[in-house]
């Protein structure tokens, strides 16, 4: 596997001007991805832009580094990989479809990290080529944090790989938890914190020159605003989180979180949860928790 270092990462408008370059290319078929690994070799965890995330989000000082926080970490390497000749589709109109999230130890200000995105396999699916991003991040040596992006190529025809099923399986009973809101500048917001300014969350009339009617929230900011409801008032050292996204959450909005308890999984405590709209009849992501502390 061909690996790519990069000790300083863009900035935000080179990796911009990089996806809107990337348009040049059409969704054709392909066999596989190429093979190939981006690399930040040493991140420090920020006390700062970690405390800056959590107020976008929702979380609290008390949780420590929010167990969504270093997918943030992952997002040059990302933007990197799209602007490159290594993807060989174009990065605007890429939906993600899913995002899943493993820690394996607590993470603290202050910890250098490795910061790895690789290349995945492809899966079939009915509207085009759905393409996996793997993510590692380790301390010294040693793997702590690891996600899977699964995005979606639209207008891929004849794609390949085995046909793409949802890993939420479960039709438990959910309950209406919490509401909570979605202002008009969050995606602005979340945008600054994250660096992912794509135009379609920003404003109205920016999201209009992409085909929305309004700018929509970051489906990242949308899985973390729900997670700082359910996640315990304190640091876990081991957690997983699966969600499924489903339906845009237009701007300005009033969200709910509906949960069950009740749901097996591989740790301690366990949650089966949607973000829906206001009325409770249609969710915009569907996701598994599962967590320990000490």
């Amino acid at each position: 596997m061909k690996t790519i270092e990069i000790d300083k990462p863009s900035h935000p408008a080179q990796m911009y001007m990089g996806a809107l370059r990337s348009s040049t290319k059409r969704p054709g078929a392909i066999k596989a991805l190429p093979k190939v690994s981006y690399v930040r070799p040493n991140v420090v965890l920020d006390a700062a832009e970690i405390a800056a995330y959590s107020k976008v989000c929702g979380f609290q000082e008390a949780n420590g580094v929010p167990l969504t926080y270093p997918q943030m970490l992952t997002f040059p390497l990302a933007m990197e990989f799209f602007g490159s000749e290594n993807c060989p589709w174009p990065a605007m109109g890429t939906v993600h479809l899913a995002n899943r999230i493993q820690q394996h130890q607590r993470l603290n200000a202050g910890d250098a990290l490795r910061v790895e995105m690789r290349t995945g396999k492809l899966i079939a699916h009915e509207k085009g080529q759905i393409f996996n991003l793997e993510m590692a991040i380790s301390r010294d040596g040693e793997l702590v944090w690891e996600a899977t992006q699964t995005l979606l190529r639209i207008g891929v025809k004849a794609p390949v790989g085995s046909a793409f099923a949802s890993a939420l399986g479960s039709e438990l009973p959910l309950s209406h938890q919490a509401d909570f809101s979605a202002p008009a500048d969050i995606g602005r917001r979340y945008g600054l914190v994250s660096g992912d300014l794509n135009p379609i969350h920003l404003s109205a009339v920016s999201a209009k020159l992409f085909g929305f009617r309004q700018a929509i929230a970051h489906g990242l900011w949308t899985k973390a605003r729900a997670l700082s409801a359910l996640m315990p008032r304190q640091p876990v050292d081991q957690a997983e989180v699966t969600v499924e996204f489903k339906t845009p959450l237009f701007l300005p909005a009033r969200a709910a979180l509906w949960s069950t308890r009740n749901a097996k999984g591989p740790l301690a405590q366990n949650a089966l949860f949607e973000v829906r709209n206001a009325k409770g009849d249609k969710p915009h992501l569907r996701g598994h928790l599962s967590y320990q502390t000490r």
